[in-house]
């Protein structure tokens, strides 16, 4: 009573968005309400044409984070070879409520003596103890099918995340080579100025040689930068499913800016319970051991039965029909072995449901506190650290047209400005990136009308 008490508290049953069917469409339903993109299970040619003339329209296009993944959902092959789970899932819950065979069997016998007519004997028998368990056998396999389909939705929210991800990543890359690039011109500036200081004897030759290798050092970080995007495009073009003309793709090079306001950081460890397809899908697995559990122990004290019809021919001619049956009598082998594997089973699936659980609420807990943090880090470079760089440039700028600043401190200034707005580009990437990883971490988009409505539901079912 105490774990089940347990159980019940911490993991509550849910609806999840008319996955209580096994059909694809419950799938893409689900798939549409926690990613708002569409996904197909690929199984003609006729569908396929139609997808890739859909990703070749979004290719032509300017990619966005959401557009990729859309292209993903649709094209990414992996993805669709887990698909084919579900199709192996539904052949075994076809087996599972199909009756065996029936067995016929035949043999003659020739006499070594008068009468010489040969002795002909045929039996056809049939397995009846199948009419007992096909329904308990139809409902295990009926959840073994709903917790491969759970998988599969959880594996499109993985690669959705993933998606994500890797775009932003890429993002941030593009705009911080346009930050280095400006850098670089500075120090090209920067650079030959200090030559012609140190020909004309104002600066030595450890200023040249410094200025010179700050001026190397922003030429290394532009080739590491771009080495990084073209390693960048190809993740996304694997994660994406494309390859040859489709890889000519764009996105845009600069990141969305901060979002005014998230959603609600409370109760997100609920909603993620409530939510994620794979903690569903170890319940699922729970039910399903239940189910078989049930059965051995139901039926652990009936074996085989055979019923059938036996006729046999003599050899003087004369013909005998009858009933046949077999039983076999469970005396050594009642079962034990497959109840204790099955009570192993079970208990090793309640722990590994508890497991994720916990799990799963510290993944949420860490990733919201990484997001608050991020957001935190990337509001400060945008409100204080960049505003204070802009106008150190600008009062240093009003000084050297002055005379009261020299043209190194002009490039300092720059310099400094331009490292500040890298800085920004990084702490904006991982925003977007831990952003992704809550809502991956939640088990679909995060909105405040999301949020809400999770809870409402929930609200509502408790006070019935």
């Amino acid at each position: 009573m105490t774990r089940r008490f347990f159980l019940a508290l911490m993991l509550p049953l849910f609806p999840l968005s008319g996955l209580q069917g096994q059909s694809t469409e419950d799938l893409q339903s689900t798939v549409r309400h926690r990613t708002g993109k569409q996904v197909q299970w690929q199984k003609d040619g006729e569908a396929s044409d139609q997808i890739r003339e859909a990703i070749r329209v979004l290719l032509r296009q300017t990619l966005t984070a959401d557009s990729a993944v859309q292209i993903a959902l649709l094209n990414n092959r992996e993805l669709q070879a887990t698909f084919e789970e579900i199709g192996i899932a539904q052949a075994d819950l076809i087996e599972a409520g199909l009756l065996r065979n029936p067995i016929f069997a035949g043999d003659a016998r020739f006499p070594n003596r008068p009468p010489s007519g040969t002795d002909v004997e045929m039996a056809i028998a049939q397995e009846f103890f199948d009419l007992l368990v096909i329904p308990l056998r139809k409902k295990v396999a009926t959840a073994q099918l709903m917790k491969t389909t759970l998988q599969v939705g959880d594996a499109v929210l993985k690669l959705a995340a993933g998606v994500k991800t890797a775009f932003y990543e890429l993002q941030a890359e593009q705009q911080l080579l346009g930050r280095l690039k400006a850098i670089n011109e500075t120090d090209v500036a920067a650079v030959e100025l200090a030559q012609r200081q140190h020909e004309a004897g104002n600066i030595n030759d450890l200023d040249l040689a410094n200025q010179q290798a700050t001026y190397s050092q922003s030429k290394l970080d532009i080739a590491e930068t771009s080495a990084s995007i073209r390693a960048s495009r190809e993740k996304l073009n694997r994660l994406m499913g494309t390859w040859g003309d489709d890889t000519a793709w764009k996105i845009d090079s600069k990141l969305p800016e901060l979002p005014a306001g998230d959603f609600p950081q409370q109760r997100l460890e609920s909603l993620a319970i409530n939510q994620r397809l794979d903690l569903a899908a170890t319940k699922t697995e729970i039910g399903a051991l239940v189910g078989s559990l049930g059965i051995t122990k139901t039926y652990r004290y009936v074996g085989s039965i055979e019923f059938g019809v036996d006729t046999e021919k003599e050899t003087d001619g004369q013909r005998m029909t009858g009933p046949t049956w077999q039983l076999e009598l469970p005396i050594f082998n009642r079962g034990q072995g497959r109840i204790a594997k099955l009570q192993a089973q079970l208990r090793q699936a309640e722990r590994r449901l508890e497991s994720e659980a916990v799990a799963i609420r510290a993944e949420v807990r860490e990733a919201r506190d990484r997001l608050i943090a991020k957001r935190d880090l990337t509001a400060y470079y945008h409100d204080e650290l960049l505003p204070g760089r802009k106008k150190i440039l600008e009062l240093t700028l009003t000084h050297y047209n002055a005379m009261l600043k020299s043209p190194f401190d002009l490039l300092l200034a720059k310099q400094n400005e331009i490292s500040a707005e890298r800085g920004y580009v990084g702490a904006l990437r991982d925003y977007w990136i831990a952003r992704a990883d809550l809502e991956r971490a939640v088990g679909g988009r995060l909105s405040r009308t999301s949020v809400e409505t999770s809870f409402s539901f929930k609200e509502t079912k408790n006070n019935q």
